[in-house]
């Protein structure tokens, strides 16, 4: 999309700073400029045109920018958000958390007053999508036996995010992202249909699910001369299981894969419950040779408690604390305090949420092992793994910058 082509939205009840911006965006080139003094009207503005970007103060009177996020996240928005603002870091932060939170995209804040650079500075992140279809994010609720009838007649799809050394840049893994292609519905994302597997008892059963698929596409890539890792993500049903190790191993077996390519991500809360079971789960996978790995590190309980009693291999970095840390004291004090852990533990470092060249520079400079998040590549289907990795492997090889080369989700 050529700049000349996107179309902007500005909200603020400052005029100066509306005519601000609209200069400079007009110096930088975007000429497709469209400003609003009140929240209300950028509201009827979007619902009728859309907008790709969107620069939105959030001290705003009668609509503020929480109420207006609100709006924007029930109206499906799929452009991306500036936060302009001179309110305190932490507030700004809570309301960057919150966007992402309602799925939103991000591409950070600016204080006011700003400059030149500064715009021109978020402007550089921000990658016009290729149109793709719209997140579904409606309440419908799922009963027991939609989700059933999906599980028998493989609904169920997996989509995969590849993992890459930061170091030689080469693909050595994926992670591995359930979604439901509803007949009806199209495709339904994780957060619309996990909250009733586990209400209805489904979790064990779409886990498996997951795990076979992950390792029959592995199977199929290796024939291809693609050896990767896969990553799966288990549930707190998993790990409380006694038979889980043996089922595992019996699936992965059954594929010819190897349980030394296959890593079982579990999240730090999962882990410190009923820690008993957990140790004995997690011990007998790693007699197996699975690899575990402490996914979300440091959003759950007590991360050095865990790290201590529990035999993980490897940590992955929470986007909220990868993201943005380049230019944020706070989020860089937690990610270096993180990466400094895990080479003292000898364990291996995944930076999730890796979604522009500040983030990669940032965590390989600081000796993270491995990346992941949107800079490299969005989630895609596996029959598009192959053509990415082919891709990715021509443009490392050339020593370039590495690019968003993937997949939309």
């Amino acid at each position: 999309m050529r700049i000349n082509a996107i179309q902007i939205a500005l909200v603020d009840d400052d005029r100066s700073i509306l005519q601000l911006l609209v200069r400079l965006l007009e110096k930088l080139g975007y000429t497709r400029v469209t400003a609003f003094t009140s929240g209300q009207q950028a509201l009827e503005h979007l619902h009728q045109s859309g907008a790709d970007l969107l620069f939105l103060d959030i001290n705003m009177p009668r609509l503020d920018g929480v109420q207006f996020i609100r709006q924007l996240a029930s109206m499906e928005y799929r452009g991306a958000i500036v936060i302009v603002s001179g309110e305190g870091e932490r507030l700004i932060d809570g309301v960057d958390r919150l966007l992402r939170s309602h799925q939103l995209e991000s591409l950070g804040w600016i204080r006011k007053p700003f400059t030149r650079q500064e715009v021109q500075g978020v402007l550089e992140k921000f990658r016009p999508p290729r149109r793709k279809p719209r997140r579904r994010t409606s309440s419908r609720q799922y009963a027991a036996q939609d989700l059933e009838r999906a599980l028998a007649q493989h609904e169920l799809v997996n989509h995969y995010q590849p993992i890459v050394s930061l170091k030689s840049r080469a693909a050595i893994g994926v992670e591995t992202l359930v979604r439901w292609q509803h007949p009806t519905d199209g495709l339904v994302y994780p957060d619309q249909f996990l909250g009733e597997a586990t209400k209805y008892g489904l979790l064990t059963a779409l886990t498996r699910g997951v795990l076979q698929r992950a390792v029959e596409d592995a199977k199929r890539w290796a024939a291809a001369g693609h050896a990767l890792h896969v990553s799966v993500n288990v549930t707190m049903d998993d790990i409380a299981s006694l038979h889980f190790p043996d089922e595992v191993e019996a699936c992965v077996l059954a594929h010819g894969i190897a349980p030394a390519d296959v890593t079982l991500e579990v999240t730090e809360s999962q882990a410190m419950q009923a820690l008993s079971t957990s140790l004995d789960v997690l011990s007998r996978l790693r007699l197996k040779r699975f690899r575990i790995s402490m996914d979300d590190f440091g959003t759950g309980y007590s991360s050095l408690a865990q790290l201590r009693y529990l035999p993980f291999d490897e940590i992955k970095l929470e986007r909220g604390f990868v993201h943005g840390a380049a230019g944020d004291e706070r989020r860089r004090a937690i990610c270096c305090a993180g990466l400094q852990m895990a080479k003292q533990l000898r364990l291996a470092t995944v930076a999730e949420g890796v979604e522009d060249l500040a983030d990669w520079n940032f965590v390989q400079t600081q000796g993270c092992d491995l990346a992941q998040g949107y800079f490299i590549t969005r989630p895609m289907p596996a029959p598009d793994v192959a053509a990415w990795l082919e891709t990715w492997r021509s443009r490392s090889a050339s020593g370039s910058a590495p690019p968003p080369l993937g997949a939309e989700p």
